[in-house]
């Protein structure tokens, strides 16, 4: 479903991704870990050309990555991304959030636009909530609305970069129990992450990143109990100290 091949990103001087190599089947849930200015972030943004690479490709589906215009746009309505901060419209209420986007792009009536909305607030536990605005839920609700928003575009791929580090401690897991339910339902999804419970339990695969590579590239079992890498191993160790 998403495959990367020889990819590179610079900022200035800085490299900040070095010769990523990676396959994502369809129905896999791969969780990416990682301090902090590892790559982490701009190799889930680089995956719908939120940022540019300077080489390498980026596939979905089979599809190139277009460079820009209506077939980029095509290919973003195929690829869901939930951000740290909700990017919610605060002009507009819940349901409006989450229907814009199937009528704008999709070209989705009203109506079906708008059940389609209820149904997946109601999966996301906040169907009660579709008449207010945003300033009027909490943290965690406004997350679970901004996956609503981009399951509404039925997408492909779901990428979640760092979902759940702007909320409050006890938002958290009302947040993760959504995405899990997603991988349990068998949604191909990349999650930038420092959930830990989250990768040992739901992931399928986990991408270890220092210094804008991959380091490791192992199963949740593997890498928790047995990391190769001498980062990964301190990394763990700083983590799970805590």
């Amino acid at each position: 479903m998403i495959r990367m091949e020889g990819v590179n990103k610079y900022f200035d001087d800085f490299q900040a991704l070095t010769d990523i190599n990676l396959e994502v089947p369809t129905g896999q849930v791969v969780v990416v870990l990682g301090p902090s200015g590892s790559g982490k972030s701009t190799l889930c943004r680089t995956i719908n050309r939120l940022e540019t690479v300077e080489s390498g490709a980026i596939a979905i589906d089979g599809v190139p990555l277009p460079e820009e215009g209506k077939a980029l746009a095509r290919l973003r309505a195929d690829v869901g991304m939930v951000f740290q901060q909700f990017n919610l419209f605060p002009h507009m209420t819940i349901k409006d959030n989450v229907t814009l986007g199937p009528m704008k792009v999709r070209k989705l009536k009203k109506a079906d636009a708008e059940k389609r909305a209820m149904a997946l607030l109601d999966r996301v536990g906040i169907a009660n909530q579709s008449h207010k605005y945003p300033a009027q839920l909490s943290g965690g609700q406004q997350q679970r609305v901004a996956i609503a928003r981009a399951l509404a575009m039925s997408p492909k791929v779901m990428l979640f970069d760092e979902p759940t580090s702007a909320l409050d401690p006890e938002m958290v897991n009302e947040v993760l129990e959504v995405m899990a339910d997603l991988a349990r339902e068998g949604m191909t999804m990349l999650v930038v992450s420092h959930e830990m419970g989250f990768a040992r339990k739901v992931a399928d695969r986990v991408l270890f990143m220092a210094d804008g590579a991959i380091v490791e590239d192992a199963s949740p079992e593997d890498f928790f109990t047995s990391p190769t890498s001498s980062r990964a191993k301190d990394f763990l160790g700083k983590i799970l100290a805590h």
